[in-house]
């Protein structure tokens, strides 16, 4: 196996100021989730915020702004994978900074655009700069500071994403309210700009060699992973593309999430105008979608704690069904009390599912590698995720409601849970002339 090149030694300003007695790669955590909240909850909760307002602002129909969304989507899926092997190479950091930066600019951007092209320009370079600051740069990260404590790690930064979900809906009525887009965009890219960048700078280091520190820090490193697919023979096993693409454990990962996410995302993006609709008040659709992000921060923390024991396969599997159900119960459920509730519990699925792409990802192809393989993976479901939004608004448009269309989304759902279950974790044989499966 070829020894990884070394890399240049950083030590940031946080880690001269932080205590030193507890593992740096923490504070990497707690980084990572701050530019996720900036680089991923701004790009990903924003465009419910600003859906409906953009239809009544200028006349807009929802297929035609649920249109802009869909591309987002898909060209952010073609700047992570575009991104990925670079990222594997040289680091997420530049990209991070870049994403950051382009994030700030087009979300300010949007409260001033006057025609549709113009919204569709904005968000493809939106998008663009999403691929370069999500999920590929940011899990980069977490995959190399931790293996053994993966799951707890990545459940503590994707919290980042969550956050944005709480945060971003009230606040995003409120400033609407007050002042329209032309207020509320600057606010937020302010703020993505003024939280982002401090913490790419000044706290967030790659990989852990370049501290000369371990993964996991104190976790001791005797005896064996407690799973095969953690060893360090196949998390450090170097993959191309191509090969990573000739196992059934490839596309039974992208294939659910495709499906998965093109559900997910559809009814998140309408969620705000559905309960709107339902309850005739902005503010509490957007409190609804509060509380399912609130949902997403507690069941994610919970699964964290326990997921690095446990099949990934099967619980991935058993969050899809929880989904598919949280959906069916929202849609056709009406009254005050179940609109949060449901809510909350689709919410609870959210970042789980994300993470658990993640955590499948990294544990079949390893970290070495999780660049090339992850940006492609991403790809394939943000370009699902674009057609959710568009599917969901075409059929809203065709039969004048939400029911069908949801009902729609919960069917994927649960054909996205019997998928997952056939990625199973990839050995490398001798010679690595092809792959085996162990028994699991």
């Amino acid at each position: 196996m070829t020894a990884p090149p070394t890399l240049p030694i950083r030590r940031p300003l946080a880690a001269r100021l932080l205590p030193s007695r507890y593992y740096y790669g923490w504070y990497v955590v707690v980084g990572v989730a701050l530019v996720m909240l900036c680089g991923i909850g701004v790009g990903y909760y924003g465009l419910a915020v600003f859906l409906k307002p953009l239809q009544q602002a200028h006349g807009w129909s929802n297929a035609s702004v649920s249109g802009a969304t869909g591309l987002y989507f898909v060209v952010s899926g073609i700047s992570a994978a575009a991104v990925g092997p670079a990222i594997d190479r040289r680091g997420p950091m530049l990209f991070l900074t870049i994403g950051v930066v382009l994030t700030a600019v087009m979300v300010g951007c949007i409260g001033f655009v006057e025609e549709l092209w113009q919204l569709y320009a904005v968000y493809v370079v939106l998008a663009a700069s999403f691929g370069m600051a999500g999920g590929v740069s940011t899990n980069v990260i977490m995959a190399r500071w931790f293996i053994r404590r993966r799951a707890r790690a990545m459940s503590i930064s994707a919290t980042g994403v969550s956050s944005a979900g709480v945060m971003l809906p009230p606040l995003g009525a409120w400033l609407i309210a007050s002042g329209g887009l032309e207020l509320t965009t600057p606010v937020i890219a302010a703020f993505t700009l003024v939280v982002g960048l401090p913490v790419i700078f000044l706290v967030l280091v790659w990989d852990p060699s370049q501290m000369r520190l371990p993964p996991d820090g104190a976790v001791p490193q005797t005896g064996p992973p407690p799973s095969a697919s953690l060893s360090e023979e196949v998390q450090t096993r170097r993959w191309t593309l191509s090969q990573a693409m000739r196992t059934l454990s490839f596309w039974a990962v992208a294939v659910a999430f495709i499906l998965v996410l093109l559900a997910q995302t559809g009814f998140l993006i309408h969620e705000i105008a559905f309960l709107e609709d339902r309850t005739g008040s902005r503010t509490a659709a957007s409190l609804a979608l509060s509380f399912g992000a609130i949902g997403s921060i507690v069941a994610r923390l919970i699964v964290g704690g326990f997921a690095d024991a446990l099949n990934k396969r099967y619980l991935t599997a058993a969050l899809f069904v929880w989904q598919a159900v949280s959906v069916l119960l929202v849609a056709h459920i009406d009254t005050d009390a179940t609109n949060y509730l449901f809510a909350f519990t689709f919410g609870m699925t959210i970042g789980n599912i994300y993470m658990m792409q993640s955590l499948l990802t990294s544990e079949i192809f390893g970290y070495v590698s999780f660049g090339a393989v992850f940006g492609m993976i991403s790809f394939t479901s943000q370009v699902s995720s674009g057609a959710g939004p568009l599917l969901v608004g075409l059929l809203e448009q065709a039969t004048g409601g939400y029911e069908t269309p949801f009902l729609v989304t919960a069917g994927i759902t649960l054909a996205a849970a019997l998928v997952v279950l056939f990625a199973r974790p990839v050995l490398p044989l001798a010679g690595e002339q092809s792959p085996s499966y162990p028994p699991s």
